[in-house]
């Protein structure tokens, strides 16, 4: 936190160069004002809930004879102070699964603190069954809300330089969770980006070696994808822009720039292509983040989104019965 603030600190010279009136962009970033989670399916949600509670419980549960199915409370905390709170569709649905209820005290995506320890939700249901949930839950929240508290802070850093683009995430997720940290980036205020291969079109180094230039494989993917999807080329310089502008892609990204290279291309292609989006990819962090910030410059993606990104440290405490006093009458 120390060094994004130092960041922002620094976007003050920055922006005196790029005046935030001319921080204008085809795409806007919005701050959601609405639940997202009504974009989780009911039937999605119970189909991952199983898949992991069968990954962690396979066959037998030893320990489950150890307590057995009375009914106990167990109190959600969250042990990192301003995080915020994110996956709660998916604790739910395990615990939903397991015939156990979730009481939430914190609405998804606020921000939690800055007490050391904040009780988010209490759990009830049979001691076994909370006990069975208790991993796969956390694991999903744990996971949602480090990306999502992370993305909040960069989208931080972007909106305060004026800046009017989309920081974006990537398709470098964890395989099978991909759900889970692509949600947790709407909720952080960031961009998807493309869900999956099927989403939109992008042509990296590989295709355009493959096909033998990018003309060819812009009109290869075309030809497949239609007028429905949007084509992305990944390109080295400003003169492989061109030629994918050209060809017809919709969104050139301009791959492992420095940020003067970056501004000086994006500023010749937008000249010459005004109605391509340019999105800036390939080494940008947190601390570099402020750099990148260009007007030519439609969208930033981040692989440290979701790689190496910090969880957020949550526990789930099964509260130790209350034992009823015993009072001795005298005769």
């Amino acid at each position: 936190m120390n060094q994004i603030n130092k960041e922002k600190r620094n976007i003050v010279t920055f922006v005196n160069n790029f005046p935030a009136s001319r921080f204008t962009s085809p795409l806007k970033m919005t701050t959601p004002q609405y639940d997202l989670s009504n974009t989780l399916p009911p039937h999605t949600l119970t189909r991952l809930a199983r898949e992991w509670l069968a990954e962690d419980t396979p066959n037998f549960d030893p320990a489950g004879l150890c307590v057995g199915s009375h009914e106990v409370e167990a109190r959600l905390l969250c042990k990192t102070p301003c995080s915020m709170l994110v996956g709660r569709p998916f604790f739910t649905a395990v615990f939903t699964e397991l015939s156990c209820t979730v009481e939430w005290a914190h609405k998804e995506g606020a921000q939690l603190g800055p007490n050391a320890v904040t009780q988010t939700a209490v759990v009830r249901g049979p001691a076994r069954c909370i006990l069975l949930g208790e991993r796969p839950a956390l694991n999903c929240l744990a996971r949602a809300s480090g990306i999502a508290t992370h993305c909040s802070q960069l989208q931080s850093i972007a909106r305060e330089a004026g800046w009017h683009g989309h920081v974006a995430g990537t398709r470098k997720t964890t395989p099978g969770f991909r759900l889970v940290e692509k949600y947790a980036m709407l909720v952080g205020s960031v961009s998807i980006h493309r869900q999956d291969l099927s989403g939109m079109v992008m042509l990296k180094d590989n295709h355009i070696w493959a096909s033998g230039s990018i003309t060819q494989a812009v009109r290869d993917a075309r030809s497949v994808c239609g007028f429905s999807s949007k084509i992305e080329v990944e390109c080295g310089s400003r003169e492989e822009g061109s030629e994918a502008a050209t060809a017809g892609a919709d969104i050139v990204m301009l791959d492992n720039f420095k940020p003067q290279e970056l501004h000086a291309a994006a500023k010749l292609l937008k000249e010459e292509f005004p109605s391509v989006l340019i999105e800036a990819s390939g080494g940008v962090t947190p601390d570099s983040l402020p750099q990148y910030l260009s007007p030519h410059v439609d969208i930033i993606s981040l692989g440290c989104i979701t790689q190496g990104c910090p969880v957020v440290d949550f526990s789930l405490k099964v509260q130790k019965p209350v034992p009823f006093p015993i009072i001795f009458q005298s005769k």
